[in-house]
């Protein structure tokens, strides 16, 4: 094979994997991926209106590590082991089931619909301090010794989920 023809496959190649690559990147940028329960089977077979019943799951992303912070005076950075931040959503539902006609009026349907809400964690973390202190000039260079320290940093967990109950016409 001509070095040509190996330099055009390669190109070609090259260019399969990036349009392969820039296909998946949408799916992956979507923040949640529908999950629907599909009941029509039993519902066909039973002739009977079964709820109609369907989920969000959402697709964590890993954020960015605050690194260590030095400190005057410490041998060890503030937070040795950093808190990892996780950004996620909370599961979302929507539900509608059938009603009775014991409401009266034009509602046949209950509906409950609860989206998918976002989810802000970061990890527990860890910080420590040597048993020693820094280098002193007044000790001819040499750290003095001290207790040590450690502290375990809490995690975080921030969400605001939601949810609508509401009657209606429908499915």
């Amino acid at each position: 094979m001509k070095p040509t023809t190996r330099g055009t496959l390669a190109t070609v190649l090259t260019c399969l994997a990036t349009a392969a690559g820039t296909a998946a990147t949408p799916a992956a940028a979507v923040g949640t991926v529908p999950v629907p329960l599909p009941l029509d089977g039993v519902e066909n077979a039973l002739d009977v209106a079964l709820p109609r019943v369907g989920g969000e799951l959402p697709l964590p992303a890993p954020g960015a590590v605050e690194g260590p912070r030095y400190v005057e005076g410490r041998l060890l950075p503030d937070q040795t082991v950093p808190r990892l931040p996780l950004g996620a959503g909370l599961p979302g539902l929507g539900l509608s089931a059938p009603l009775p006609e014991i409401l009266g009026g034009d509602a046949d349907h209950v509906g409950l619909d609860a989206p998918a809400s976002d989810l802000r964690t970061l990890g527990p973390g860890l910080a420590l301090d040597a048993p020693l202190t820094a280098p002193d000039p007044g000790n001819f260079g040499l750290p003095a010794p001290k207790l040590p320290q450690a502290g375990v940093i809490t995690p975080v967990l921030q969400a605001v989920p939601g949810a609508n109950l509401g009657t209606g016409q429908g499915r």
